[in-house]
């Protein structure tokens, strides 16, 4: 509910901008995380599978990767029916299968967009798979406690994978005073802080992207600019930290 979705969707249009060639990746049951890329949920990779009795050979790219604004290829990987079953395992089958329609390898950067509850090692899947962690937080106890889990399970996935925090990017705050104290106690990158801009949460309703609102809103051009920031640092190939809890 702090807008992980919303950053991941306009940091992803933001790296398009820049001449790359982008696949966002939602690894959330509720499939919504590139709703505002496309303007509809689009149907899963693990709905698809069942669909066609798993037969990988029967499934085609146009099957479960959509064009979303921008250019940015999205693929949803749906979860598992509610107590039956683990998110690692739907994320495997999203990569085995992006793998066999030989589109893992198309692009310049894949976003998996993960929700934060990663104490499961479902929902940490992804972390495998990772060159980078960026951690989504608000200036809330509770957000900055789950990012706190989340550099645990990367420090400990950094054992034996090449995997390593990008930073932290604030989100939805007027005050960073937590986040401040947090990463003095716990020193990372703070790769941006986005102020309180009802906008941002506005665009999740319109189901739009903040780069396709400024078409009719010029005024929101300086928000696309903290997204266009945060695109920057990541492909500056930043050397990134194996963060401490």
């Amino acid at each position: 509910g702090i807008g992980k979705s919303t950053t991941s969707c306009n940091i992803s249009i933001a790296l398009a901008r820049r001449g790359e060639k982008v696949l966002q990746i939602g690894c959330d049951p509720k499939h919504d995380s590139t709703f505002t890329l496309t303007g509809f949920l689009i149907p899963t990779i693990i709905d698809t599978l069942q669909s066609k009795d798993y037969h990988y050979e029967d499934i085609w790219s146009e099957d479960v990767i959509h064009k979303g604004y921008g250019g940015v290829d999205c693929v949803e990987a749906g979860g598992p029916p509610a107590g039956a079953g683990c998110g690692g395992y739907v994320v495997g089958e999203t990569v085995k299968l992006l793998k066999e329609l030989n589109a893992f390898y198309e692009y310049d950067i894949i976003l998996f967009d993960v929700l934060g509850d990663v104490v499961c090692g479902g929902f940490a899947a992804p972390l495998n798979y990772a060159d980078y962690c960026l951690i989504i937080t608000d200036n809330g106890f509770d957000a900055l406690f789950a990012a706190n889990r989340i550099t645990a399970s990367i420090r400990e996935k950094a054992r034996t994978h090449p995997l390593r925090l990008g930073g932290l990017v604030g989100n939805r705050t007027s005050q960073r005073d937590l986040i401040n104290k947090y990463v003095e106690a716990c020193p990372m990158p703070v790769i941006e802080v986005l102020p309180l801009i009802e906008d941002i949460r506005v665009s999740r309703i319109k189901g739009k992207t903040l780069f396709e609102m400024v078409g009719s809103e010029p005024s929101l051009n300086y928000v696309c600019e903290y997204y266009l920031d945060i695109a920057d640092q990541i492909l500056s190939q930043p050397e990134g930290i194996v963060p401490k809890e």
